[in-house]
């Protein structure tokens, strides 16, 4: 199956974050519909490091499920006729942080799932790694409105 690799131009062709809250850098690999991964460099200047907290730096774990959200967007907005739609996020179960993620790693590599995407809800999985050390999980359910508009029952 082709898949596609994206650089930080490409995927803001096809999602709406703007630095500084895009938490990606790069895809290297998507195949629409099914998974996505790439990663997000980290450096000690990002405005996060600088803020949480002042002599411990790391990656909150809030924008460590956004990026695994921006990764996993990727997989729905290379469908055809997507581009560009904003997706929701409506629920995150089974988060895990098992790895202090700090600016000494580089790299924070993301691989994402889609377990099933139907009338506009996508069931997604993520997996965040540092030097290929599982750093942290989820699981989380996103919405794509302009689908479910599709499907608006009638009064």
């Amino acid at each position: 199956m082709k898949h596609l690799v994206l650089d930080k131009k490409l995927i803001l062709e096809f999602q709406n974050n703007v630095d500084p809250y895009l938490m990606i850098d790069h895809a290297e690999k998507v195949i629409p519909g099914k998974m996505s991964e790439g990663y997000k460099i980290l450096d000690k200047n990002d405005w996060y490091f600088k803020a949480h907290w002042k002599n411990d730096p790391n990656l909150p774990g809030m924008l460590q499920i956004e990026a695994l959200l921006q990764m996993s967007s990727l997989a729905i907005l290379t469908l055809p006729g997507n581009k560009k739609k904003f997706l929701y996020l409506t629920s995150a179960s089974k988060l895990k942080f098992i790895k202090k993620i700090t600016p000494e790693y580089k790299k924070f590599y993301l691989k994402t799932k889609v377990k099933s995407f139907k009338r506009g809800l996508a069931f997604m999985t993520g997996e965040g790694f540092l030097n290929n050390y599982l750093a942290c999980s989820a699981e989380f359910c996103l919405v794509l409105p302009d689908d479910l508009k599709k499907f608006k029952m009638e009064k």
